[in-house]
């Protein structure tokens, strides 16, 4: 089967290749994760051909008996010779109970470079971070951004393309199914969310209320960008005749979180510098994903896909993402890389007189000289500048790799 590469990932890993410390890919089910681990293999043979990989997909059949680290430790003994370069590549490596005990001897041993994925972030941040405390790196591995839906599809950047981008998400397996064929995308979107609730939430963390579970996704699917508290959390399960605390359902969303189906987003303080705890936003690391549990309703929140989409390209590209809280108002977005912002309005358009100075308005009362931007969806064809702040077609913004 042919690989199409996705080599913002694959540079990331051969940087921390052999350099003494775990890596771990992480992400959301079918985001391409395994496509990026067998690329990897491919590159290491053809670097090293006699390089030593073992490599475990704990997806296939064939590996079932491999259920705990004592199954984990047994299946590799005498694999790794001393005078060897070993490797050992593990796919879905949360499906290994106590997976953590055998990574961590072996990694003590510098008997390999470990290279495992895994689709819960709770069982891997928690057991990988107590127990191989910094010898392990994090990267995740996201759906596809747009430049790389484009290549994907073999499409051209234009406004189609990119309403077909903000429609049916980056899930790279759509290529195989063809994007114009609309209701095979959906069907295959759906079986991947019923997938992730089931594997990712249902099994791994717990839950029994799955009807409630998939009202607070419907809940945050339609207010995609908006603040979630735990007070609207109450008026909405009121609203909806259900008996749950508040408590209860942030615990619920954090178990989405930790699936990857979304994101929390922290509000931080410009002026006073500092992270706030309450009142936070939720973005969805699909937004294929996010439109489907939106339903016949996605047509008529535009804005609320571009911010979403606006989110994801900032992931891709590195930045540390927090929502920017003034005195008078609130900035989408401020990006953090290298210890240098950016701060980011979207609107979808910028046709009345309100809208320029609300955006442009915000972003005039930061005060400092770090780029400032609003992204729209006016026709223009190249960014403009008002007063030192850029107006950008999102398209632009989404092909733009750095800022």
């Amino acid at each position: 089967m042919k690989i199409i590469s996705r080599q913002i990932y694959i540079d990331h890993i051969l940087r921390f290749l052999n350099k003494g410390m775990m890596i771990a890919l992480t992400g959301q089910r079918r985001v391409g994760k395994s496509y990026v681990l067998r690329e990897l293999a491919e590159i290491i043979r053809q670097n090293n051909p006699d390089a030593n990989i073992i490599y475990i997909n704990k997806e296939k059949k064939k590996y079932d008996s491999i259920k705990t680290d004592s199954d984990l430790s047994a299946y590799i003994e005498g694999k790794f010779p001393e005078d060897e370069d070993n490797y050992l590549l593990i796919d879905e490596v949360q499906d290994i109970e106590g997976f953590e005990n055998t990574l961590r001897s072996l990694n003590a041993d510098d008997e390999c470079q470990i290279i495992v994925t895994g689709s819960n972030a709770k069982m891997l941040s928690s057991e990988l971070s107590t127990y191989l405390g910094g010898r392990y790196i994090d990267i995740h591995i996201q759906s596809l951004s747009y430049r790389e839906f484009l290549r994907f599809h073999n499409l051209e950047d234009s406004a189609e393309s990119l309403g077909k981008y903000l429609s049916f998400g980056g899930l790279p397996h759509l290529y195989r199914l063809g994007i114009e064929n609309e209701d095979m995308v959906w069907e295959y979107v759906q079986n991947i969310y019923n997938t992730i609730v089931l594997k990712d939430v249902v099994q791994r963390e717990g839950l029994r209320n799955v009807t409630l579970f998939e009202n607070l996704m419907s809940y945050v699917s339609d207010n995609t960008g908006q603040l979630v508290s735990a007070t609207s959390l109450s008026k909405y399960l009121k609203a909806q005749r259900v008996e749950l605390t508040p408590l209860t359902a942030v615990n619920y969303l954090k178990a989405a979180s930790n699936a990857y189906i979304i994101d929390k987003v922290k509000r931080y303080d410009i002026h006073g510098k500092r992270l706030l705890e309450t009142n936070d936003k939720y973005y969805f690391e699909d937004l294929g994903l996010r439109n489907l549990l939106v339903g016949s309703n996605r047509a008529k929140d535009i804005e609320k896909v571009m911010e979403n989409a606006v989110y994801l390209h900032l992931k891709n590209l590195g930045y540390k993402v927090a929502v920017g809280t003034l005195p008078n108002g609130e900035i989408d977005f401020v990006a953090e890389k290298g210890g240098k912002p950016i701060y980011i309005q979207v609107a979808y358009l910028l046709n009345e007189d309100s809208t320029v100075k609300r955006e442009f308005g915000n972003l005039i009362q930061i005060p400092d000289n770090y780029p400032k931007y609003v992204v729209s969806m006016d026709p223009i064809t190249k960014p403009k500048d008002y007063d030192g702040i850029t107006q950008m077609p999102l398209r632009t913004f989404l092909l733009t790799d750095s800022f």
